[in-house]
């Protein structure tokens, strides 16, 4: 791992539930967009299976959009996103894209913006809720899968991720602004979130 980057603890527990015990990640920035981050909340936890997170966003004009497929739906939407890889090369890398009604963008991609949009991650759960102007997405990740997908070296106890959230609302006009949130800044004049700057690391307690 390189110095200096940006670190997030995941915790151990003996199973998925209990949120209290995991370390709240909350310093996302906006870059690329004047103004008040809108509060983002980002948990994660682990046990000897599986990585568990959570997200919780505060959305005063959450846009849901619609269209024929996942990936339109997804990509239309207010969304929390993660990204891994077994490297910075980003040779490959995974990303999720979740919105929040829980539906799933995943794909791999390569260096740079190589979609491959048929892959699909292997054992993700995912669900999620919406109360009034706030929404929560939970999801868990068998750690067999990091391990096949080599994010999780063996016998190693951290992995690159991005952490990012994709914050939507209507103009006057109807047509919709998009900002974007990330927990690592990766410092490029437009936003951007597909290079090795906008990772850091998960530590696995």
């Amino acid at each position: 791992m390189l110095r200096g980057m940006k670190s997030y603890q995941v915790r151990r527990v003996q199973g998925p539930g209990d949120w209290s015990a995991s370390l709240l990640l909350d310093d996302f920035t906006c870059p690329w967009q004047a103004g008040a981050v809108p509060l983002t909340h980002f948990r994660a936890l682990c046990d000897d299976e599986q990585l568990y997170f959570r997200f919780d966003c505060v959305d005063h004009d959450l846009v849901l959009a619609g269209g024929d497929n996942v990936r339109e739906r997804v990509v239309g939407s207010d969304r929390v996103e993660i990204f891994l890889t077994p490297t910075l090369k980003l040779d490959p890398y995974y990303c999720l894209e979740m919105d929040a009604r829980g539906e799933v963008l995943a794909y791999r991609s390569r260096l740079y913006r190589q979609f491959d949009w048929d892959w699909q991650f292997p054992g993700l759960s995912v669900t999620a809720g919406i109360d009034g102007q706030r929404y929560w997405l939970e999801g868990r990740l068998p750690l067999a899968t990091l391990r096949a997908l080599d994010v999780l070296k063996p016998g190693a106890r951290e992995l690159f991720a991005g952490v990012y959230r994709g914050e939507f609302s209507h103009n006057a006009d109807g047509s919709v602004q998009r900002n974007w949130l990330p927990w690592v800044d990766p410092h490029t004049e437009q936003p951007d979130f597909h290079v090795p700057e906008s990772f850091g690391r998960f530590v696995l307690a």
